[in-house]
């Protein structure tokens, strides 16, 4: 692997980390991202000429850490507010101690929480900021997604998404980045948990690229929610979206062929399904099951388990299916709960059953730009037997998807219909 190449696999690994090690210093978002971009910018410089590192995280962490520590020697240089600084524990130790890293590895073990990750998610979803504001903030921050893809998550447009981060920034600003206590933390977790399973959906299946899986978010999506569930036992809807994410994660060997195209739920080898990953996401569902009233999680992840427990794709019970996804509306009425469970009643009760729901649901503003409604359209269409209008609906996926994998494989089943198809 090259330099460049490592510096940039290295990077998406930890750029969520710097950037928490840096705000909890400094208390500042946009100075931290710098900081990180600093260290970033650094190792393009060096390690090429130099050598790659032994520790390559390490290096980008240390040289984060001093980049921020520099920026709070300048602040108090600038502001000659050497008494302020001193009494600041933190930038009190960091500006007097020559090993300040080994200081604040000492103090992050010490915390509750020790994860920076975690932490920080926890602080950037504080209850000043509205909940799009939270959940925006943190996915481009900590998840790493790009403007463009939050957007397309929330089905909104993208300046919209911009500006809910650049207020978030601001009200921010200068706040301390320490951990909440246990009673606010609580007023948090629903905000916390939106953000893990969306960082999780961007790896499953990335909106933008070219590439359909980054397995890398997944992996983080999950570290995180068995972190929640260590940290919060009690709460059944942190084992609910444990139990959905392992499940929905028992199926990534087979979601792609050899060629790197989507196999989609019904086409794919179970033999590659994960099934250590599956029984881990049964059990959680079981324990989220517990609670008196299941949550919009536990409800996916029951939906889920209908698939993993199907040996063969023909044994799916598709009516069980449509009934939790009628309770999951419930809880969650979105037009894209909708649109799942137009799917599963295709499956359930037929094609044109499913034809009226997405009729209805095309006159949604909200879905008219979304990918996977024309894309649904099609699937149904080709079943029906309108092979003309299905081919004309692949093609419109196609344009509104912006991943280069989902946009081949659209065009591919389009042409696999006939340039001059006519309806059946």
């Amino acid at each position: 692997m090259t330099p460049s190449a490592l510096i940039a696999s290295v990077w998406r690994l930890e750029r969520s980390r710097l950037i928490g090690v840096a705000a909890r210093l400094l208390h500042d978002l946009d100075e931290a991202e710098d900081c990180a971009h600093d260290a970033l910018i650094q190792a393009l410089e060096t390690w090429p000429r130099d050598g790659t590192p032994g520790n390559p995280a390490a290096w980008l962490m240390t040289t984060t850490r001093n980049r921020a520590l520099d920026r709070l020697r300048r602040r108090a240089m600038l502001a000659r507010e050497h008494e302020a600084l001193a009494a600041d524990d933190l930038a009190a130790e960091t500006h007097m101690v020559p090993d300040f890293v080994d200081q604040l590895d000492a103090m992050r073990e010490a915390t509750e929480i020790g994860d920076e990750l975690l932490r920080l998610i926890f602080i950037a979803c504080h209850p000043s900021l509205p909940r799009e504001g939270q959940v925006a903030l943190t996915l481009r921050l900590l998840g790493g997604l790009e403007t463009a893809e939050i957007a397309r998550a929330f089905l909104v447009p993208e300046a919209t998404v911009a500006q809910r981060i650049v207020r978030a920034k601001r009200m921010l600003h200068g706040q301390a980045f320490e951990l909440p206590d246990s009673v606010e933390r609580g007023a948090r977790l629903s905000a916390v948990l939106a953000v893990v399973y969306l960082i999780f959906n961007a790896g499953h299946s990335a909106g933008s690229g070219e590439t359909l899986l980054r397995p890398a978010l997944c992996d983080e999506a999950l570290r995180l929610a068995r972190q929640l569930q260590q940290l919060l036992p009690e709460e059944a809807e942190v084992h609910g979206l444990a139990a959905l994410l392992e499940i929905q994660a028992s199926r990534l060997p087979a979601r792609l062929d050899a060629q790197g195209q989507p196999v989609l739920l019904p086409d794919q080898d179970r033999r590659l399904w994960d099934r250590l990953l599956i029984r881990r996401g049964l059990a959680a569902l079981a324990r989220a099951q517990t609670g008196a009233e299941p949550g919009s999680y536990t409800l996916q992840a029951a939906i889920a388990a209908h698939h993993a427990r199907a040996a063969r794709a023909e044994d799916t019970d598709w009516h069980a299916i449509v009934r939790d996804y009628d309770r999951l509306y419930v809880h969650q009425p979105s037009p894209v709960v909708a649109l799942n469970r137009a799917v599963a009643v295709g499956q359930a009760q037929g094609p044109q059953a499913a034809w009226v729901l997405l009729q209805e649901l095309a006159r949604d503003p909200a879905l008219q730009p979304y990918p996977w409604l024309a894309g649904a359209q099609a699937d149904v269409l080709e079943r029906m037997g309108r092979l003309a209008e299905a081919r004309a609906a692949y093609l419109r996926a196609a344009e509104l998807n912006d991943n280069a994998v989902q946009q081949a494989w659209l065009r591919a089943k389009a042409q696999s219909l006939g340039p001059t198809a006519s309806e059946g």
